[in-house]
């Protein structure tokens, strides 16, 4: 068996082809266990429901690195007319996690060949429920960083050319919060507004007045975004319903603007309820913090790269990553892999260049093994 392109390209299209959402990569973790243990490469025993953790070396020549994959697919239905088309319908792999767990598949392989040369341990973590931003956590609580040094990982990125791999030091990718916001009032007749108490010029009002977050509370030199991106409301024409509610998302890059766009959200919020005396439910979710890259190692993630890959300074994403709850806990790198998409993310016609397969399998390689020398 030889780690080659075509080899890479039948993994990438088959994890494509059969996608699964979050928590329910079972066929996944299935199929990665079953090429791992072809190569004889250590499953690590976990109470994670989906993915695979496994490792190479031996952690007492040295420090322990973790390499990280996200392998959950999205509930979009596919457009891309490819050959390999997600056969599980409604879901398809738009975010490119099919691309990061083979790259990660070819690296196992490539350092196990290898095994007896390496100077420590290096983990690998074929993580589940990305998407769904829970995935990372239940890493962590099932104890699988705990003796790791530092952890690295990419995303790839459809608008970087094969080749090209944007390195940032600090923030890289947005912390993320959702929100659902329910008003409750009275129904009526449409014809009879002032018999009932209307939710739908309520939520209408709010979510303008929303923008001025951004637009007049967040310090300019900052970055934000709020959006709302799902509504609901009513069931007819002619009927003012009782309650209704929209749902969406904060993306910021600072403790400081994160703390304020709440704030100011609930001041907005319970200000409106309250001016057109209505009930108001506010659920929020905190999702992962800010990508932050770890100074020192990003230094030589960006040497050992530039030897033989393009660097780029790729503009931070407002796109959130729950690689960023490992790099809370120790110290991390994340990086953008070009992968010359024909979509931008969760988009039904995205796809990635298969010619940036081996090079981010060379990346994962490479990046270990310089970091068991020098950390």
């Amino acid at each position: 068996m030889t780690n080659n392109l075509s080899e890479l390209v039948a993994w990438r299209h088959h994890f494509h082809q059969h996608p699964e959402v979050s928590n329910f990569e079972f066929e996944t973790t299935a199929y990665i266990k079953q090429l791992l243990s072809s190569w004889g490469v250590r499953l690590v025993p976990t109470t994670l429901t989906t993915g695979v953790i496994a490792e190479v070396g031996d952690a007492s020549k040295g420090p322990t690195i973790a390499l990280r994959a996200d392998i959950d697919a999205l509930p979009i239905t596919e457009a891309t007319g490819a050959t390999y088309t997600s056969v599980n319908t409604g879901v398809m792999h738009a975010c490119g996690h099919d691309f990061h767990q083979t790259a990660l598949l070819g690296s196992a392989f490539e350092l196990k060949q290898n095994e007896a040369e390496l100077q420590g341990l290096i983990r690998f973590i074929f993580q589940p429920a990305e998407e769904t931003h829970t995935g990372a956590d239940d890493v962590i609580a099932a104890g699988h960083i705990d003796d790791v040094q530092a952890i690295v990982g990419f995303h790839n990125k459809p608008d970087l050319q094969v080749g090209e791999v944007g390195i940032l030091k600090g923030g890289l990718m947005a912390a993320v919060d959702q929100f659902k916001v329910t008003f409750t009032g009275i129904g009526t007749h449409a014809a009879m507004p002032q018999l009932g108490n209307d939710p739908i010029v309520a939520l209408s009002t709010t979510i303008s007045t929303l923008q001025t977050i951004v637009a007049r509370n967040v310090d300019p030199q900052q970055t934000a975004v709020v959006s709302v991106t799902h509504i609901a409301g009513g069931s007819t024409w002619n009927v003012l319903p009782e309650s209704a509610w929209f749902e969406g998302t904060i993306r910021t890059f600072t403790n400081e603007t994160r703390a304020l766009s709440k704030q100011r959200f609930y001041d907005i919020v319970n200000g409106q309820a309250q001016a057109f005396g209505l009930k108001v439910v506010i659920d929020w979710s905190k999702g992962p913090d800010v990508t932050e890259n770890d100074p020192v190692l990003t230094e030589i993630v960006s040497d050992e790269t530039s030897k033989f890959l393009k660097v780029v300074k790729p503009a931070p994403s407002n796109a959130g990553e729950d690689f960023a709850t490992f790099s809370q806990k120790i110290p991390g790198v994340f990086v953008f892999f070009g992968s010359h998409g024909t979509a931008d993310w969760h988009h039904p016609d995205f796809d990635v260049d298969d010619a940036a397969l081996p090079l981010a399998v060379e990346w994962y390689t490479r990046i270990a093994t310089r970091l068991l020398r020098e950390i």
